[in-house]
């Protein structure tokens, strides 16, 4: 099967022909990937940040068993069903009190698509036909469809290869003031400048809240966030909210908006929403945003053929629940404190740049590009997995994970990075 998948499988950022063995799993159960030669590892990645609960949760299989005797999905167009309606009450219960619409996809590239549509669409249906720009940052990422990709950094980001096929939008400079600073106004100088040179050509401004993450895990300061709503509101700019990363507790807030304590007129939530199991997405709005949207008489032009799936939509419905009634503020906490504590002493290596640690995410920044082959396969002989990525060893644990289990995890960092820290000295 292996050789069939080095053969024929593409896989995410990689060549068609690997250049890294590739790992095959064969199940999966609690924080622990069994590979197929009966080994176990912990998975410090949540599967791309998605797996909050772990593997194979009984009440999220139950969900997804109940649900498909009744029906894996039925279209949403003129149909609609129960599990939808209680994932719509539940997401509109727990954010902005000023969201009151939502639009389901299957993934979160899509849901900042429906994002940046309905913004343009939001103007265009008001008959502004200059809005037609988004402002990002530099650093930033908001996934890999084509309008997802225009508002990625154009420079250090993944998608260069496209930069003369993509929307041209406006990049200001990333977040200078990190998380813990003393807040200094200068750090928002560059972007209000664009914001008062361009405004009124910008639908709308979309950020990453708090923590950029392909772009580089930066934690930057809430006061950034806040200064960033506060001048979209004067120049009367849309300000989206991409909380597929962040979202349900990962930075110790159930969406780490509520860190600068603003409002976004738009907000994309993914990954975690369905605990890892099935992909699926929402763009949640106001009232404000939608009635712009439908001046005129139009609709948002949109329609997933998966939209709301119902199978999706239930296990969500069930791992919502499943966090919501846990101790997940409690838990995100222990995790943040045991990495501080544990994740500490590699600074004291030399080719560490930086430790961040905000709520379940812990970072390295180093001074060199990492290995990827050498370091995973490395990482696997500890009894870990972990994805590194250009100059960063970082890890996003399951909230379920014990002290013992996540103790596993940075002991391994600290070793591995300590002997990757003397192979490129050599």
């Amino acid at each position: 099967m292996r050789d069939f998948d080095t053969q024929h499988i593409l896989h995410p950022y990689a060549p068609s022909v690997p250049n890294a063995q590739m790992q095959l799993v064969k199940s999966a159960s609690g924080v622990y990937l069994e590979l197929e030669n009966g080994k176990k590892i912990i998975d410090g990645m949540s599967s791309w940040w998605s797996v909050i609960h772990g593997y194979n949760v009984p009440e999220l299989n139950a969900a997804a068993m109940e649900q498909l005797g009744k029906m894996s999905h039925v279209m949403f167009g003129g149909l609609t069903h129960e599990p939808a309606i209680k994932l719509a009450q539940t997401l509109l219960s727990i954010t902005d009190e000023k969201l009151e619409h939502i639009f389901f996809s299957d993934s979160g590239s899509v849901s900042v698509e429906v994002a940046l549509k309905m913004a343009f669409q939001y103007w265009n249906s008001q008959g502004n036909k200059e809005k037609t720009k988004i402002l990002a940052f530099s650093k930033g990422y908001h996934g890999d469809t084509l309008g997802a990709m225009s508002v990625c950094d154009p420079v250090t980001g993944m998608h260069s290869a496209f930069e003369g096929v993509l929307h041209k939008n406006i990049f200001a400079e990333a977040p200078m003031c990190m998380f813990g600073d003393v807040w200094n106004e200068k750090c928002i100088k560059d972007f209000k400048e664009k914001l008062e040179k361009n405004h009124k050509n910008i639908a709308a401004v979309i950020l990453e809240p708090i923590v950029q993450g392909a772009g580089g895990m930066r934690i930057y300061s809430p006061q950034f966030l806040k200064r960033v709503r506060e001048l979209c509101t004067e120049y009367d700019v849309l300000l989206i909210l991409d909380e597929i990363a962040t979202g349900f507790g990962r930075t110790g807030k159930l969406f780490a908006y509520e860190w600068a304590d603003v409002s976004p007129d738009i907000l994309c939530v993914g990954k975690a929403l369905t605990g890892g199991y099935m992909s699926l997405a929402a763009t949640l709005t106001s009232k404000k945003v939608m009635q712009g949207v439908e001046a005129g008489g139009n609709v948002l032009m949109h329609g997933p053929t998966f939209m709301a799936n119902p199978l999706a939509c239930a296990v969500a419905n069930a791992s919502l629940e499943l966090l919501l009634n846990s101790p997940w503020q409690e838990r995100i906490e222990n995790i943040q404190t045991q990495l501080n504590a544990e994740l500490k002493r590699c600074e004291e290596l030399g080719i560490v740049k930086e430790v961040r640690v905000l709520g379940a995410i812990g970072v390295l920044e180093l001074k060199e590009d990492v290995d990827l082959a050498w370091m995973t396969e490395e990482f696997i002989k500890h009894g870990v997995w972990l994805r590194p990525f250009n100059r960063l060893v970082y890890i996003m644990p399951p909230f379920v994970i014990s002290k013992s289990e996540l103790h596993t995890l940075t002991e391994a960092i600290y070793d591995v990075v300590k002997v990757y820290s003397k192979k490129v000295s050599a």
